[in-house]
C-alpha cells in the first residue's frame, strides 16, 4: 500500500506544493486506487496534478466526516469530471464511501453551514454513493471503520456544534467520523483525519475490527487542540502501552501536543508530498 500526502496544514521544505488547513490522501492497494477526503478547497488536485497523479481514475472517494475542511473540495472534483465528460476525457465513476451522518447540516458559533455544501442527492448525480456504519473493505487489506466505538473516558465528551435534521438542531458528537485501516502483513497502519471519535479509541476499534493488535504506524489528525489536561494524559498513557513503531501527527494536532507526543513515541514530520509505503 502506498499512500501520499494531498493536502495537510503544512507542506515540506523544498517540494513545492500547497498547503491549507485541511486533510486529502491518496491511496494505492490491489490496483484500487483511493481518495480520502478532499480538503477545504481545490488544492488537493492542483498538488495531484503536481505530483502526475490522475484524479478521474479513482475508484473509490471516503469521505471521514461531514466537515467543511475535508468535504468542500467536492465542488472543485464535481468540476474537474464534468470538464472531462464534456472533453470527452476518459474517467471512471468512483464510489463514495462514508457513515450516514456525513451529509447533514452542521452549525456552529453563528455559522449556518460547517458542513458538506454538496447534498447527498445532488452528490449521487455525478458519483456513486455507499453509506455505512458498519466496515466496508475497499481491498482484502484496507477497511473503512465506519461508526466506531468510544468506550474510553477522555475522549470525544465534548460536541462540535449542532446538527440538523428535519428541522431539528442537536448536539453533534460527529458520530459521522471514521477512518481508514490498512492490515499489512506485520500490523496495522490507522489513516485518520480528524479523530473525532478519539484517536485511541481509533485504534482500539481498528485492532478489534482486524483482529490484530501490532501498530506499525498511525497517521492523521489526532484533534488534539488545546485537549484538556485528562485527555493529553490518557492519550500519552495509552500511546506508551500500545508502543506504535512510529506515528505521523498532523492537521489538527497543536504543537504542544506533538512535543508531549514526542516524548513516548516515535513522531515522524508530515507535510504534503510526503509518501509513505507499506507491505
Amino acid at each position: 500500500m502506498e499512500l501520499t500526502v494531498l493536502v495537510d496544514n503544512n507542506t515540506l521544505i523544498d517540494r513545492y506544493f500547497y498547503g491549507e488547513p485541511g486533510v486529502s490522501y491518496f491511496i494505492e492497494d490491489e490496483g484500487e486506487r483511493i481518495l480520502f477526503d478532499v480538503g477545504y478547497s481545490d488544492v488537493f488536485i492542483k498538488n495531484a496534478q503536481k505530483m502526475n497523479i490522475d484524479l478521474l481514475n479513482i475508484d473509490f472517494l471516503v469521505l471521514s466526516h461531514g466537515h467543511l475542511d475535508h468535504t468542500w473540495g467536492l465542488v472543485p472534483l464535481i468540476k474537474l469530471y464534468t470538464e472531462a465528460i464534456i472533453e470527452k476525457i476518459n474517467h471512471k465513476k468512483p464510489t463514495i464511501v462514508a457513515h450516514p451522518l456525513t451529509f447533514l447540516t452542521k452549525k456552529i458559533n453563528g455559522l449556518d453551514e460547517i458542513g458538506s455544501i454538496i447534498s447527498e442527492e445532488k452528490l449521487s448525480r455525478h458519483f456513486n454513493i455507499k453509506l455505512s456504519k458498519d466496515p466496508v473493505w475497499l481491498t482484502e487489506k484496507l477497511v473503512f471503520l465506519g461508526e466506531m466505538e468510544r468506550k474510553n473516558d477522555f475522549e470525544a465528551k465534548r460536541s462540535i456544534g449542532k446538527t440538523v435534521k428535519d428541522n431539528f438542531e442537536n448536539d453533534d458528537y460527529l458520530m459521522d467520523d471514521s477512518a481508514l485501516v490498512y492490515k499489512s502483513s506485520i500490523g496495522l497502519v490507522i489513516i485518520t483525519s480528524c479523530s473525532h471519535a478519539g484517536i485511541c479509541n481509533i485504534v482500539e476499534y481498528a485492532k478489534k475490527i482486524c483482529e490484530e493488535d501490532n501498530i506499525i504506524d498511525i497517521i492523521g489528525g489526532f484533534h488534539l487542540l488545546n485537549p484538556s489536561k485528562e485527555q493529553l494524559q490518557g492519550t500519552l498513557e495509552y500511546m506508551k502501552k500500545v508502543e506504535p513503531d512510529e506515528v505521523h501527527a498532523c492537521h489538527c494536532t497543536d504543537l504542544n501536543s506533538k512535543i508531549a507526543l514526542s516524548k513516548v513515541i516515535n513522531l515522524r514530520e508530515v507535510g504534503v508530498g510526503l509518501k509513505l509505503e507499506y507491505e
